[in-house]
């Protein structure tokens, strides 16, 4: 019996992934990031999660850029920076969230 192969029309099946206090982008394709992090903030602040570390990874800073202006926007969102060399440094980004 032959193997059939075919592609989803739909997509991939969403995933559900747990909130914690870091979320790392580098198991969210690009193409999905933007909502991936609202959603993440989102989530986070609804469970009352005050700290936040966002891996995005140093590359060429397209998805820190995305990330920060993501936060930028986010009138929950009470500062955000770097994270410190031992935490990601510039492959990371730190984020307060107001109560």
């Amino acid at each position: 019996m032959a193997e059939e192969n075919f592609t989803d029309p739909f997509g991939p099946e969403p995933v559900e992934l747990p909130v914690t206090d870091v979320f790392d982008l580098h198991s969210i394709p690009p193409t999905d990031a933007k909502a991936a992090v609202e959603e993440y903030l989102a989530e986070a602040h609804r469970l009352g999660f005050r700290a936040l570390r966002i891996i995005h990874g140093r590359g060429i800073g397209v998805q820190r850029d995305m990330v920060r202006a993501i936060l930028a926007r986010t009138p929950f969102v009470e500062s955000y920076g770097d994270a410190p060399v031992e935490a990601g440094g510039w492959g990371a980004t730190l984020v307060t969230l107001r109560e």
